[in-house]
């Protein structure tokens, strides 16, 4: 097919392509390579060269021949039949190509072939379980050799290139899609999220409770006739409590207002926005799964159209009559549409999926970015409540300088002589009586 002439269909930007070709829709491009897995190779009037999905071109001369259109003279039998090669569900699928691909697309190929080979309805249905894969909960058809394919993110781990398939659950009564599996990771981690703010609040309730006994036990009214040096120091030691119990109150209601309420309040919409990703991304699937099944049913329909052309060929053969020249441009018609709905059918799957495909990507990579965004958010607020911890340390050992420092000066001996100057009762002592 090298050499014929297509016109696009649809914009390609070739973006995702090492050599994609770059192409508006309705230009012309001249085939230069086509080879089996979807993309093929060609050149625009401009002269530029490159690679692009068969899928969003339409040839303009065709490789697989239309039925003829001259009465009275049949389809010769045997090769010159027009036919869809069944290679998988009855027809060609494309699968990854040696260049990166934008995506992988189900290639339907008009070329010439047996028709015995299209026309033979059991191997179809058999194929079509044989022959699927399911990702994501979507089932795709399965090309024969699965080539090898190139990660999008091959040195980094990414939630992108490792969650298409699905996966059974622990109890193997099921299974679980991998995009579920991402969603069910950003509800726990949110989760986790809550139970931790949690732990913060239980955390303010033990400082201020603790800040109350603190600020009660400062006013008690023990020992409080202590004097001298010892008794401001032992002053200074219940002072140094209520001005303690104040650290802890700042400490809690800085807990509350910077480590607490930001995690409560971190991504307030989360389930909501997860709940919005998830039915985006079933609606894909959903349309994606429509437009497979359509391809199923003009394949066969395509099948049954050659069928019931080849027959009346053969009654043709046998009996020539206007009836059955008449029959046979009909049943031509019927088949040529046939193939045309194929066509068409296999393009708007090849759309959905695209779309499908590149919504999953970015959609994953939105959870990974979520994902890391929650990570260091948590990190960075229990940063915070370790520096907090250290200030009110810092507050505490402040409050027991003074204390300190009291204690030091604590001399029984100058307290002794400052109390017998205040309350001394006399020096003069009883003396021996003389006689």
């Amino acid at each position: 097919m090298s050499g014929a002439r297509c016109r696009t269909l649809y914009p390609f930007s070739g973006e995702r392509h090492g050599q994609g070709l770059r192409f508006a829709a309705g230009e012309l491009i001249t085939l230069l390579q086509v080879p089996d897995g979807g993309w093929w190779e060609g050149e625009k009037e401009d002269g530029l060269r490159g690679w692009f999905p068969a899928s969003y071109v339409q040839l303009l001369e065709t490789t697989w021949e239309r039925p003829s259109s001259s009465p009275g003279i049949p389809a010769s039998p045997g090769p010159h039949r027009s036919s869809l090669p069944p290679t998988v569900n009855g027809y060609h699928v494309a699968g990854t190509p040696a260049h990166p691909p934008e995506t992988a697309h189900m290639s339907v190929r008009k070329s010439t072939g047996d028709s015995q080979n299209l026309g033979s309805s059991s191997p179809g249905k058999k194929q079509s379980k044989e022959n699927t894969i399911t990702i994501n909960c979507v089932t795709f058809p399965h090309p024969d050799t699965m080539p090898e394919q190139q990660l999008l993110k091959p040195t980094e781990w990414s939630y992108c290139d490792y969650f298409w398939a699905d996966k059974k659950d622990p109890q193997g009564n099921g299974t679980v899609a991998g995009f579920e599996l991402l969603l069910q990771k950003q509800l726990k981690g949110k989760q986790m999220q809550k139970e931790m703010s949690e732990f913060i609040r239980e955390r303010i309730k033990i400082e201020e409770e603790y800040a109350k006994n603190l600020a009660k036990l400062s006013q008690n009214s023990l020992a409080a006739q202590e004097e001298g040096s010892l008794g401001e120091a032992w002053a200074q030691v219940k002072k140094s409590l209520a001005d303690e119990a104040e650290v802890h109150l700042k400490f809690s209601a800085k807990l509350h207002s910077e480590v607490e309420k930001p995690l409560m309040n971190f991504r307030e919409n989360f389930k909501k926005d997860m709940k919005k990703c998830d039915h985006h991304i079933a609606d894909l699937r959903k349309q994606l799964a429509s437009r497979y099944a359509a391809v199923e049913k003009a394949r066969k329909a395509l099948t049954e159209r050659q069928r019931d052309l080849e027959m009346k060929t053969q009654q043709l053969e046998i009996k020539l009559s206007n009836k059955t020249e008449e029959d046979i441009k009909k049943a031509r018609r019927k088949s040529t549409q046939a193939g045309d709905d194929l066509m068409r059918c296999v393009d708007l799957y090849n759309q959905a999926q695209s779309k499908w495909f590149e919504e999953m990507v970015t959609t994953t990579l939105e959870l990974e970015r979520l994902e890391v965004e929650r990570v260091e958010m948590i990190r960075q607020h229990l940063c915070q409540y370790t520096q907090l911890r250290h200030e009110t340390d810092m507050f505490n050992q402040s409050t027991v300088e003074p204390v300190d420092q009291l204690l030091r000066k604590v001399d029984p001996a100058k307290d002794r002589e400052l109390w017998v100057r205040e309350h001394k009762t006399g020096n003069i002592r009883p003396v021996d009586m003389e006689i």
